[in-house]
């Protein structure tokens, strides 16, 4: 097995910790460490025939949307070890139309809801609990604001460990929840938002002996770079100009960023596409940081959106974000309620269902193309992160386009009510 290492990726820094330190912060600058190998370039050249090779006959690695691309993540001896649901293994779905409405030249989503919990969170934590196992650990937890917990709670189940789920009190969606609760995880409600209660569990976790599996543990990462691969892959290894991604705790764009940044050093990345990050306006500190050139992020106290999976204030992950967008010369953007939900309708009309926070990256495009910060020839991949039925409260209280009637019981009162829609 390749020689991995818990490095720290700030300018200036680079320490490394051995990789099965328990705390994932740098002794020296407090910087989040990331994993790093000692890639071979050479090597490297072989390996896009070798994944094409795996597929749905193969093994279970093989057949994970995942580890099929192991060579990117060596990390454990035996394929047979890993703890997997079969993820990762989503669409890439052309929308002309919705291209379109925001006036691009092509727009394609690659839809994570796919995944066997609903969200992204799946391709992380298979990563993550495998890294568990390993180190024997008892009980995992996370705070969250819904995906993380119904993907923590199915994977420790596959694991055989207990799984304790801090949430923020009356904001998180039942379907989300239900789907913890369903894989037996023990719900803590606590605080009145995703910071506060993330916050609580970083103290109790070490105090406990809790294996934490938010975005600040590396492995999480990890796993979650693998959509870059994926969807070069689908691409033919042709990128596309820009890949969008909703900003919540920014573990997503770090993650896709790390991906990128590998395969463009083993020399199997031709063009760097750029990342945009995309926040709701009431919950906007990174893109507020970016568009004014700050140094520092100032957190949102009391964050507000309905899209409930980036209502986060203070999102940990910002300085790998950061040197994300550096790297891609990214972009940022802050979209309301209102095109979150109108953007939410396009893509609904082009029959494909997600999440609010999801459809804010259509939303952001649309915005940026109004900017003048897009151009109309851009050939755009949006990253949908969670599933439609994850959030259904939000739809069945939209106030129009989604109307139930309630009719009488006879065929009359039945055709008097259908009759103007037909």
């Amino acid at each position: 097995m390749m020689e991995s290492h818990l490095r720290c990726p700030t300018p200036g820094c680079g320490q490394e910790s051995d990789r099965n330190a328990a705390e994932y912060l740098c002794p020296s600058c407090h910087g989040l460490l990331e994993l790093s190998y000692d890639y071979q370039r050479e090597a490297a050249e072989r390996w896009p025939a070798l994944w094409r090779s795996r597929g749905p006959g193969g093994s279970s690695a093989d057949r994970s949307g995942v580890w099929r691309f192991r060579e990117m993540l060596p990390l454990f001896d035996e394929t047979d070890q890993v703890v997997s649901l079969g993820e990762g293994v989503t669409p890439l779905v052309d929308l002309p139309r919705a291209a379109s409405w925001v006036g691009v030249e092509l727009l394609s989503v690659k839809h994570q809801g796919a995944n066997p919990s609903g969200s992204f969170k799946d391709l992380g934590m298979t990563v993550c609990m495998t890294e568990a196992v390993r180190l024997r650990a008892r009980v995992v937890a996370c705070a969250s604001t819904g995906n993380t917990s119904s993907s923590m709670a199915a994977y420790a189940a596959s694991a055989g460990l207990k799984a304790v789920v801090f949430v923020p009190r009356g904001a998180v969606s039942g379907a989300k929840l239900a789907q913890a609760l369903d894989f037996g995880a023990r719900v803590v409600e606590v605080g009145d938002n995703f910071d506060q209660a993330f916050r609580i569990l970083r103290e109790l976790a070490p105090r406990l002996g809790l294996y934490l599996v938010n975005s600040v543990n590396p492995f999480r990462l990890e796993g979650q770079k693998s959509i870059a691969m994926g969807l070069l892959e689908q691409c033919d290894w042709r990128p596309p100009d820009y890949i969008v991604l909703p900003g919540g705790n920014l573990g997503n764009v770090s993650a896709v960023g790390k991906g990128l940044r590998e395969l463009a050093e083993l020399g199997l990345l031709t063009k760097m596409p750029r990342l945009v990050v995309v926040q709701a306006e009431g919950a906007a500190p990174f893109h507020q940081l970016w568009s004014t050139g700050s140094s520092e992020l100032t957190p949102v106290p009391d964050p507000s959106t309905r899209a409930t999976a980036i209502r986060i204030g203070n999102p940990a992950n910002w300085p790998r974000a950061r040197r994300a967008l550096e790297r891609t010369e990214g972009l940022t953007a802050a979209v309301s309620d209102m095109e979150i939900e109108a953007a939410k309708r396009e893509l609904a009309d082009c029959g494909i269902g997600c999440e609010p926070a999801s459809a804010s990256t259509l939303a952001g495009v649309r915005k940026l193309r109004l900017q003048g910060l897009m151009e109309r020839g851009a050939r755009v991949v949006l990253i949908l992160t969670g599933h439609q039925l994850k959030d259904t409260d939000y739809i069945t209280e939209r106030p129009a386009g989604a109307a139930i009637r309630t009719a009488g019981s006879t065929v009359e009162e039945v055709e008097a009510l259908v009759r103007p829609w037909v």
